[in-house]
Order: C-alpha cells, then sequence, then structure tokens
C-alpha cells in the first residue's frame, strides 16, 4: 500500500469556496480543494499555504485546523498496477490576504475559480471537497466527519 499525507484549504468567502481544477495524467478534469502533499520534513501547517499559492497564485493565512481525514482508494480503483493507496488528509479553513488568481505554472492546476457553495453539487469533484465543507459547516469537536461515498459526480 502506498500512503500520503496532504494538507487541504478550505477557503469560503461570500457564499463561494476556493476550487481548483485538477486535470489527471490522462486528461480526466476534476475539482477539488487547493492542496496537496506534504513534503518531507515540512509541517503540514505550511505545506498547506504553499500548496496555495503554488495552485491558485494567492497567498492565504491559517485561520483554524478543521480536522483530519484518511480515505483508502482499493487497487481497482486506480490506474491499473497501481497498489492500494491510502491518503491522509489535513484540513485547514484559510483565509486570502493577496495575490491573483491564476493557472498553476507547470503544474496539474489548470484554473482556480470561485465557486458558489450551491453549484459545488453539480460539479465532477473530489471526495476531499465535500469532506472540507461537511468540517467547514459541522466544525465537530472531534476533527472528523463520515466517509463520503465515491461515485457518479464524486471521485477518489
Amino acid at each position: 500500500m502506498s500512503r500520503r499525507l496532504a494538507a487541504y484549504a478550505v477557503c469560503i468567502e461570500d457564499g463561494r469556496v476556493l476550487l481548483a481544477l485538477a486535470v489527471g495524467p490522462g486528461g480526466e478534469r476534476t475539482w477539488t480543494l487547493p492542496g496537496g502533499g506534504v513534503e518531507q520534513s515540512e509541517d503540514p501547517y505550511d505545506a498547506v499555504i504553499r500548496e496555495v499559492a503554488e495552485e491558485t497564485g494567492l497567498e492565504a493565512v491559517v485561520e483554524r485546523l478543521l480536522g483530519v481525514d484518511s480515505r483508502v482508494i482499493p487497487a481497482g480503483e486506480r490506474r491499473p498496477g497501481a497498489p492500494e493507496h491510502q491518503n491522509v488528509g489535513v484540513f485547514y479553513h484559510v483565509r486570502v490576504t493577496g495575490g491573483r488568481l491564476r493557472p498553476e505554472p507547470n503544474g496539474d492546476t489548470a484554473e482556480s475559480v470561485w465557486t458558489p457553495l450551491p453549484e459545488v453539487a453539480r460539479l465532477r469533484r473530489s471526495s476531499l471537497v465535500d469532506i472540507g465543507l461537511a468540517l467547514a459547516r459541522t466544525l465537530p469537536p472531534s476533527g472528523h466527519v463520515d466517509p463520503v461515498p465515491v461515485g457518479g459526480l464524486i471521485q477518489h
């Protein structure tokens, strides 16, 4: 099994959430939260700020920790030959302090947009979006929400 530690930004302003359009190796396009892998020796707190800047061009500050999610993607739902994968995500509520939206230079993020919250349900998106929004909406003392079922518009 492969494993990844990642940090994700949940940024909600004026009834809109900041989403990033990730383009996979096969060209598949999925909306997700800004964020990604924590580098060797990096603190997830620092990683989420770095990832927001890299993927969106925006500067942000962490307002609070929302929670942690762990999900396993079965090998059969990954590219052929890839092992089962565990993603451990640390979710932060962030606030934008500056910068300008732009695509990620030489990266996997084609664009980032402010999306009205009611429109999110109609998007092809990562389950990370639903998890982050649930954490932001409910602020559970445990920092944990139920897993989001994958299928239809909701992807791994």
